[in-house]
């Protein structure tokens, strides 16, 4: 694998690349079910009947009657065989990150057999989809599903007492503080540019950045003359060349004879 991959190198676990796998598309209600249920208890039973004379053998899968009791969902299904276009592969990964975790650290030095998060469980050789037979359960699971797609995410409802409604400001307390800071601190009016390049110099002299935002805070200026004033000072010391290193290695020499 390239180095400039966004993806890590992985060991992959190919021990059962012989292996063939069913590759079966079950109904919602039933992997809800699967997932909902522990993996000690059972969740149905398959069934595989093959005639003389048919290549393909009947599949039939029948549920848990207690999962089906609790649930009220169909019982019986069947198996409906479908063409496989593709090579298709089933890859795992462990159940949790401690077990990936487990894995990588349990593994042998040489990094061969034990250091994998990834396997390769097999090849799918046959592709089956698992419909319900029709019974009075899966005709009234239908029903509530339809049900429960045309009931609306939102529902207009009666209210019992008006609601609470406040009517809009123009003006909000932290406008009003500021139209009075403004109000108290009066207009601004043009300094002379020597008292205002003093304030500047003064202001340097404290530090060395400012945003011109201060500035024109410290100064009680318009934006645009500090702006101004800041831009000639600023060329003026643009345009001194610096000193060459040969003139800050020099010193003058005392002349010892006069």
């Amino acid at each position: 694998m390239s180095k400039t991959s966004g993806h890590g190198e992985r060991t992959l676990d190919v021990s059962n690349v012989g292996q063939e796998v069913w590759l079966v598309k079950v109904p919602k209600f039933i992997r809800e079910s699967w997932s909902a249920n522990s993996g000690d208890h059972e969740v149905g039973r398959l069934r595989v009947v093959k005639h003389p004379g048919q290549r393909a053998p009947t599949i039939t899968f029948s549920m848990n009657e207690a999962l089906v009791a609790a649930n009220k969902l169909p019982r019986e299904h069947k198996f409906i065989s479908h063409d496989i276009k593709q090579c298709l592969g089933v890859f795992s990964l462990p159940k949790s990150a401690t077990e990936g975790a487990q894995k990588l650290e349990g593994g042998p030095a040489d990094g061969a057999a034990g250091q994998y998060n990834i396997s390769f469980e097999g090849q799918v050789v046959r592709k089956y989809e698992c419909q319900p037979v029709m019974d009075d359960n899966y005709l009234k699971l239908k029903l509530e599903t339809k049900r429960a797609a045309a009931t609306p995410a939102r529902q207009a409802i009666a209210i019992e007492r008006p609601a609470n409604v406040y009517k809009p400001k123009s003006f909000h307390p932290h406008k009003v503080a500021q139209e009075r800071q403004k109000e108290s601190e009066g207009k601004k009016a043009r300094e002379d540019k020597d008292k205002v390049l003093e304030v500047l110099f003064n202001a340097f002299e404290k530090h060395q950045y400012y945003n011109i935002k201060d500035l024109q805070k410290i100064t009680r200026q318009p934006i645009m003359t500090v702006a101004g004033l800041v831009a000639c000072v600023r060329g003026l010391w643009l345009d001194w060349s610096p000193v060459s290193d040969d003139w800050l290695a020099w010193s003058p020499v005392s002349d010892d004879s006069g």
